[in-house]
Parts: structure tokens; sequence; C-alpha cells
């Protein structure tokens, strides 16, 4: 049999990379990637003669622009724009060449601000999102709905999973732009240089992965250069309750429901609520994920929290039922995956 024809949008994301890592273990398929510089998914035109040209067989829809609370805050028109163009380019054009089967990969944020605990696919459009990634949440869901509208007007078999907060190999850690995971993992790995007092090595550091906030470059130079007792500040209250979810988790359960026959998709979703939801099922505030990073990286001042920086969504954990159902489980725990992303981030720092 001839290995299916496979094109993962967005392979070198976090997700895009997962995803190719366990498509490769499979080794069942040809891939086929293309970088940014050689298709800009945002151009019609160039999207149309790639599917034209390459003809897959299969589509992971992992492109995206993402970014934390800082950078939805400030690019909301590139949020909205881009992401919104990157879905329809690639789920039109895909259609167009006659690609039966696509995987959208979208997000938590599409469920409004203060839906019931734990969250069910069912609660999409029932009450207001998160103003702080509004404009991120509608390009998600109309995703989820170009997908809907195209198996019921033309007959394709275009699925959608909606993961939880994501973290491990390949994110950013621009602390303008970040997750939170990525910017505490940089963070507290700051702090402890500046706990050994070792300026050089975080002068190295934003050379590599950006530059240093200047009210924490300030704490930073107060440890290492005056003495003073190790401490750092993190965005918030520190009691908002996230679920976290390691990235290869989400990019075998991807490959996993990609691959569920029809029949059995069909019998755990409807045609205008089809997507599911891809968790853990477990939470804890953003202060204890705060001392687990500080664990892992080995930081044991104080950690202290700015109640005048935006918490974002109060409470998100989901419903992960239809999943478990399916026959799909998480593998990897939160200590395990932030040992793994960590590990990254310093092999990441020696190479560069």
């Amino acid at each position: 049999m001839t290995p299916a024809r496979i094109y993962v949008a967005g392979h070198r994301g976090m997700v895009g990379s997962a995803i190719v890592r366990t498509l490769q273990q499979r080794g069942t398929a040809t891939l086929i990637t293309r970088t940014h510089a050689e298709l800009d998914l945002t151009q019609q035109a160039a999207v149309r003669a790639f599917f034209e040209a390459e003809r897959p067989e299969q589509v992971y829809l992992a492109a995206a622009k993402v970014g934390g609370i800082h950078a939805n805050q400030t690019y909301p028109a590139e949020f909205i724009y881009q992401n919104l163009m990157i879905e329809t380019h690639i789920i039109h054009e895909a259609w167009r060449v006659g690609v039966q089967k696509l995987l959208f990969l979208g997000s938590s944020c599409i469920y409004p601000r203060l839906a019931a605990q734990p969250i069910p696919e069912e609660a999409l459009l029932t009450g207001t999102l998160e103003a702080t990634n509004e404009p991120y949440a509608i390009a998600k869901i109309a995703g989820i709905k170009l997908c809907e509208s195209y198996n019921r007007q033309y007959g394709t078999d275009y699925r959608s999973v909606m993961p939880t907060n994501l973290y491990g190999p390949g994110d950013h850690y621009d602390l303008q732009n970040s997750h939170v995971i990525p910017a505490m993992i940089r963070k507290l790995h700051l702090a402890k240089l500046a706990a050994d007092h070792n300026w050089s090595a975080i002068e190295q550091d934003e050379t590599r992965n950006g530059p240093i906030p200047q009210d924490l470059k300030r704490q930073l130079q107060g440890v290492c250069t005056w003495a003073l007792e190790p401490s750092l500040s993190l965005w918030g209250t520190g009691t908002p309750r996230r679920e976290f979810l390691y990235v290869d988790d989400l990019a075998k359960a991807s490959v996993h429901i990609m691959n569920l026959d029809q029949a059995t998709y069909k019998a755990h979703t409807r045609p205008m609520l089809s997507h599911i939801n891809v968790g853990t099922g477990e939470e804890l505030t953003i202060r204890q994920l705060a001392e687990a990073v500080a664990q892992v990286v080995g930081y044991t001042g104080r950690i202290e929290f700015d109640p005048r920086k935006p918490d974002g969504t109060p409470r998100k954990r989901l419903d992960v039922s239809r999943l478990r159902t399916l026959g799909c489980q998480t593998t990897v725990g939160l200590e395990e995956g932030l040992g793994k992303t960590y590990t990254d981030f310093l092999a990441r720092e020696a190479c560069a």
C-alpha cells in the first residue's frame, strides 16, 4: 500500500512539530511540510498553488498565530486576521483539490469565561468569552464552524480538537508573547541565575531569547548586583486554576482522532457540535504551577504575585469524557512534562 500523503501545516511550531514526531514514529505516511518563508498561509493564491501541486490526502491544521495574555492584548487585529486567513485558505483549498480528511486544532479559549466546570463540548457559544483573548477565540470558533459547514454541504470528513493549555519542547520563550509555562520557566531560570550572581549568563539569555522587561531586569539586578534576597514577581493573583497538557500527548490524541473510522466519530459527535476536548481533566492554581516550575528549575527564592496584572479566565478545566470514551488517554504527568520541557530549554540554550 502506498503511504498516505499528509500535510502538516505549522510543522515548525510546538504543536505541529509534535504531530510530525508522532507520525514519523508510526512510519506509515509521506509527510509534506512548508516553512513560512516557502508558503505564506495568509495568501490564498499561494495556498491554492500549493494544494494543486501537492494534493495531500490528509491535512493537520496546526498553523496559527499564538501567544499569551500580553500578546493577545497587544496584537488583537493580527490574532483574528491571521488565524481567520490561515484556516479559511487551508480548509477551502483542501476541499477544492478533494482532500477528504482534515484535522483542525483549536483552543480551549473558545469557551465562555464563566463556563461550568469541567467544561463540556456543549458549552460552546453559550456565554461571553474571556475579553483578553476574544479575537483569537472567535477565529478558532470560526475554524470549527468552517469544518462543520464543509462537512454538511460537501460531505467532507473535517474534524476538530480543542486542547487545553499546552506546553513542551519547541515552545517560545519571548517574555512579551509567550504562554504561561514557557514564561515561568524562563523567568524562574533567570531568577536562579541572579541568585547565583551570574549576570553574564542573564545577558546571554537575553541575546538568545529576546528582551527582558525592565521591571524584571531591575529585580534581577537587585539580586545579582546588590545581593538582595532572591525574589521574583509574576503576573496576577496566582489564584486562577488551569489545566496543562504536554504537547506530545496532544499529538498522539490528534492522530488517534484523525484515524478513527467515520462511523465511530459520528456516533460521538453531532454535525454542528463536532469538536472534541483534549486535556488531562486535572487542574492546579497558577501559584501551585509556579512552585512546581521552581522545583524543576532549582530556584529556591521567594515568589510573589502582582495583582495589578490581569489573571485571565478564573478557571478552565475541560471535560475529557468524550476523548476517553474514544479510547484516548494522556500519559505524561505535569512533573515529568515540566522536567522534559526544561531539559529542552537548557539544550536550546547550550546550542544557541
